[in-house]
Order: structure tokens, then sequence, then C-alpha cells
């Protein structure tokens, strides 16, 4: 027969235990989400959905570490006040950091794609539409050229460059 302290100390035990694998459970965060990786359509629309939200949200950094191979170079492109061209060129990490925690909105959209493919790479020019709140009036457009690698199971994005619509610089007709 068991005492009211075995009693206890089981029940102690067996909450301990329901605490412990609700919590592994809660904290556990399944990236690569598989929707984000296992197509093309998945790992563009991951890209544009990662880095949007409202001011003041940090973004998700992890989930976009997920989207990127861990050797992933981003490249920003455009032109300085005194219209000469610049290029900033960062790993994932320093990009995360030089983003920050945006003091507006920021949400950006994908208009137009393009997609060439040869074997396990893949080149997309994606035309972009920006704005300060979701769903709001057009802010900036422009258009990022991303390159992909299929390793058999998944999508990782290697690099990506963009660069903005100016006067100038205008986004092709087609």
């Amino acid at each position: 027969m068991m005492t009211n302290s075995k009693i206890v100390k089981a029940l102690t035990v067996l909450l301990l235990f329901c605490f412990l694998a609700n919590a592994q459970e809660t904290n556990k965060e399944k990236y690569p989400l598989k929707e984000d990786v296992a197509t093309l359509d998945g790992i563009i629309n991951a890209y544009y959905d990662v880095i949007s939200g409202p001011a003041g949200q940090v973004r998700n950094w992890e989930r976009d570490r997920s989207l990127h191979h861990p050797d992933a170079l981003i490249s920003v492109t455009g032109k300085d006040k005194n219209n000469k061209p610049f290029i900033i060129t960062q790993n994932l990490t320093e990009y995360h950091k030089s983003f920050g925690i945006p003091k507006e909105g920021f949400w950006e959209y994908e208009i137009k794609r393009e997609v060439q493919q040869f074997g396990n790479i893949t080149h997309v020019w994606t035309t972009y539409k920006t704005s300060k709140e979701k769903n709001g009036p057009v802010t900036e457009r422009g258009i990022n050229s991303i390159q992909l690698y299929y390793d058999g199971n998944r999508w990782w994005i290697l690099s990506w460059m963009f660069d903005s619509e100016r006067a100038n610089n205008p986004i092709p007709k087609k």
C-alpha cells in the first residue's frame, strides 16, 4: 500500500514530467518549416513573409536563418546622394543587425517573378513593392535577385541582392 508521502512524490514526479514535456514542445520551434523549404514557391513566400511586419516588431530571424545556407551572402545596392553606385555586402547575421527593429511598419510583397533553373541551381528575379502598413499604399518598388540551391531534400537561399526603383532606374516594362 502506498503512503501519502509516496503518493505525493509520485504525483510530483508525474507533474514534473508533464511540465517538462509541455515546455519542451512549447519552446521547440520547428524550423525549417517544411512548407518554407520544400518548394521554390514556399521559400520565396517565406523570404517575403519573414521581413514584413509592424513598427517595433523584431522579425523572426530564426525562421530567416532556416531559409538561408550558412554561408549565404546579402548585398544591398543603389546610388548615394551624389548619384554614385554603392554596394554593401554582408553575411546574414550582419544583415539582421543592420535591419534592426523597424521604427515604421514594413511589408514587402512580390508582384512579379522570373525563374531560371539549371540542375540544382536556380536564379529568381522577383519584383517587389513595399508599404508601411499591411496592404497599404506602395512606398517603394524594386527587384530582388535571389540565387538558390536545391540539395535533393530542400531549398536554400545562397545569396540575394536588390536595387530600388528610382527616377533614373525604373522597373522594366517586361
